[in-house]
């Protein structure tokens, strides 16, 4: 009796060791894809949040295109070709919605150049008002116009920001281990950057000079 006790207790520690080999590589494995999956979702959030903060940039920018629509509207005479170019240029910016956590290079294209469309629109309107010394003297307009500047080189920087923002998400799912483990354990998946459109290396650029 007392050697199959001896015996058992032999066969139990051999068969223990591994045991408690696998609950340790289990555990650490557990470990590890728990941080990485929680720092995955902390970086994508951070983006999709800096992305949210374009976006308002961009709204703040059409708010006050629309203010100044209205503005040049009570202008007499004012060259309405001129001003419609602006009102539909503004519809098509304000038309793109984007779900931040799945933009696709083609969406981004597209905002891209809605937004585009709308600056150029805006610069030849501005350009128009020089023809117009009431409406350049107009105290709404001027405060309009400096808005309209701020706004866009608040565009700028958020634009930066999450560009900033995305770049940390993208390359941490890319390093090693990480680029096995998420693949794993969630829907994590690259996210589109802004990038200069071809023939500018900066934000699109509206004289607000009229000195």
């Amino acid at each position: 009796m007392g050697i199959k006790q001896n015996q058992y207790t032999i066969i139990m520690k051999k068969l223990l060791i591994p045991i408690v080999i696998i609950v340790i590589i289990i555990g650490m494995f557990y470990m590890l894809s728990g941080g990485k999956y929680n720092q995955a979702v902390t970086y994508q959030e951070d983006a999709i949040t800096a992305w949210s903060n374009v976006e308002s940039a961009y709204q703040r920018r059409s708010d006050l295109i629309g203010n100044l629509v209205k503005t040049v509207q009570g202008a007499a005479d004012f060259e309405r070709t001129t001003l419609k170019e602006v009102i539909d240029a503004r519809s098509k910016a304000t038309s793109i919605n984007i779900d931040p956590s799945n933009i696709t290079p083609d969406q981004m294209a597209q905002f891209q150049k809605v937004q585009s469309g709308l600056t150029s629109a805006l610069s030849r309107l501005l350009v128009t008002v020089e023809r117009y010394p009431d409406l350049k003297a107009n105290q709404n307009f001027l405060n309009l116009q400096t808005q309209l500047e701020g706004t866009e080189n608040r565009i700028n920087v958020e634009r930066n920001r999450y560009n900033e923002s995305v770049g940390t998400y993208n390359k941490y799912l890319r390093v090693f281990p990480n680029n096995i483990v998420l693949t794993r354990l969630g829907n994590f998946e690259k996210m589109t950057r802004f990038e200069a459109e071809e023939g500018t290396e900066k934000a699109p650029d509206v004289d607000f000079d009229f000195k």
